[in-house]
């Protein structure tokens, strides 16, 4: 595995990959730094996939609404947040989808009941390819803005970045 560091308008992130996929995004300061991986013990150097993902972020962060599919993902994580991370890939650009919609597609594409939006929120919380993985564009039933990892202020910077571009 690598890792590298990229300087984004709302703080420096660090990305992880390994040769074929990207395995991680996640602010320096935010929580669950870093996922299950031991940072420490990982090379800092650059790869393919980093580079594409730096270019990625470039793009987002210019406003020009990279595809999401233009990169390898491969979060590590349970076959159940595999599913909700799914879902997050499909909410377009500079919309927002709430944690019980969300419920409600795994109960579709399951063909019954699946999680809750309790369960949804712990995976959206747990997201470790942030930005990439919107899990920013997730809202409470109300409107509300709720828990972002990488905090509410990025959150909200996020979400009005989108709605601009």
């Amino acid at each position: 595995m690598l890792q590298t560091t990229y300087s984004s308008p709302l703080g420096k992130l660090i990305l992880l990959a390994n040769t074929d996929a990207l395995l991680g995004v996640w602010y320096v300061d935010q929580a669950y730094l870093g996922a299950k991986y031991d940072l420490a013990k990982i090379d800092h150097s650059g790869s393919p996939i980093l580079t594409q993902t730096t270019e990625w972020l470039d793009d987002y962060f210019s406003g020009r609404q990279p595809a999401i599919n233009r990169l390898p993902l491969a979060p590590q994580t349970t076959p159940f947040r595999q599913q909700v991370y799914q879902i997050l890939t499909t909410i377009p650009y500079g919309e927002t989808m709430t944690y019980q919609q969300i419920t409600e597609r795994l109960t579709q594409l399951n063909h019954h009941p699946t999680g809750s939006a309790r369960a949804v929120g712990g995976a959206v919380g747990h997201n470790p390819i942030s930005i990439i993985i919107p899990c920013h564009r997730v809202i409470g039933k109300n409107g509300s803005l709720t828990g972002y990892a990488g905090g509410l202020n990025r959150k909200r910077k996020l979400l009005a970045f989108e709605q601009q571009n």
